[in-house]
């Protein structure tokens, strides 16, 4: 079954916003039918009149889109929100309201009572909610999330999580991924704490099936005339005994998309890089290292669910994001039709919370010299 989709930024130059349409194509699961592309009425119409869409559904702005499309016998079945982080939560809110599904970027909202509101706004509608930390869609990742909660490793001792960049290594004026990214307004408290180490720590809490309890942050922005971090180094601990380090920095020169996790329990380790996402290595206590294969034999019902292609073929970066867009229509076809949600590893508006918690409390031990602070506190 083809859904309808509706899409809320993404316009012309717009890196993100051409990788949400290719992942929801890549399954044959969505037609992209309606969007509000740009913060410019005329340049959002156009847009949409380039990529062949309705002239009636080519929307000035989100508001419009809202209002019309939940009006629509036809409307979308959901709406894919590709902004700066700034404009999350009121489109969210105005489709959710109308009962329209929401597939959202990360971080959920650039503070903790607009990320709350949405919790309660997706629990007071019934409206789906997906989060597109996108990373979680990897095969392999589902592997290890899988091994971890069959107990493979034993209990988890220590968490290494990374995510280096160097994009941001010299100040970029004029470059508009880089200007949103740097502006509080639009991103944010956090840089780079919130742009890729919400993704180093969604992916360690998603593997394993737990969120961190508290953290202990150093953020820097070593870039003269920087606003936000462009690099933090996080202590992390976990209530089941966990600890933890996550590194994350734009300023890593050398570095393209560093995304790497390791985690060692009593009784194995396993290690998953982004940059090589078909494998995993797998050593139990006192044996060689073994390479798992995407595609291979042995591995869990749900990296297989995840597997396109046979195995030396590379999937890759937009494979794991369409892999969101799958689950989600998955999820948002059986709503429709009034069927229980199936079983599924999608992020929601829970992980968006858990998000936004993260950053909080890491900006506040980091202006508190890394005192450790508690992710729960909802201050």
């Amino acid at each position: 079954m083809r859904l309808s989709l509706g899409m809320i930024g993404g316009g012309e130059g717009a890196f993100i916003g051409g990788v949400h349409r290719m992942a929801a194509r890549l399954d044959d699961r969505w037609t992209l039918v309606a969007g509000a592309f740009s913060s410019d009425a005329g340049r959002s119409r156009a847009f949409g009149r380039a990529l062949g869409l309705d002239d009636d559904r080519c929307y000035g702005d989100w508001h419009a889109m809202a209002q019309a499309e939940a009006a629509r016998p036809d409307r979308v079945d959901a709406v894919a929100i590709v902004t700066p982080n700034h404009l999350h939560h009121g489109p969210a809110r105005a489709f959710l309201d109308a009962g329209i599904a929401v597939i959202c970027d990360k971080p959920l909202t650039t503070g903790l009572a607009d990320a709350l509101d949405l919790a309660e706004t997706v629990a007071r509608t019934g409206a789906p909610f997906v989060l597109t930390h996108n990373y979680s869609g990897y095969a392999m990742v589902r592997q290890m999330r899988a091994m971890v909660a069959a107990g493979t490793l034993g209990a988890i001792r220590v968490v290494q999580a990374e995510y280096a960049q160097d994009w941001l290594a010299t100040p970029l004026p004029g470059n508009p991924q880089a200007d949103w990214r740097g502006d509080p307004a639009q991103a944010g408290p956090g840089g780079a704490l919130g742009d890729i180490a919400t993704h180093a720590y969604h992916l360690a809490t998603f593997v394993l099936g737990a969120a961190a309890d508290q953290v202990s942050a150093e953020t820097s922005r070593f870039v003269q005339g920087r606003l936000l971090d462009d690099d933090v180094q996080l202590r992390l601990r976990w209530a089941g005994g966990a600890r933890g380090q996550l590194w994350a920095s734009q300023v890593a020169v050398g570095a393209a998309n560093g995304l790497r996790l390791r985690l060692y329990g009593e009784t194995g380790g396993l290690e998953w890089s982004q940059e090589d996402p078909d494998i995993l290595r797998y050593t139990p206590l006192g044996e060689p290292p073994r390479i798992l294969r995407r595609g291979g034999p042995g591995l869990s019902a749900a990296a297989q669910a995840a597997t396109r292609i046979p195995a030396g073929h590379p999937e890759g970066y937009l494979e794991g994001f369409a892999q969101i867009y799958a689950d989600a229509a998955d999820l948002i076809a059986a709503h429709k039709a009034g069927k229980p949600a199936p079983a599924t590893d999608l992020p929601g508006v829970t992980a968006g919370v858990e998000g936004v918690r993260f950053i909080a409390a890491s900006v506040r031990s980091a202006a508190a010299d890394g005192r450790w602070m508690s992710l729960g506190d909802d201050a």
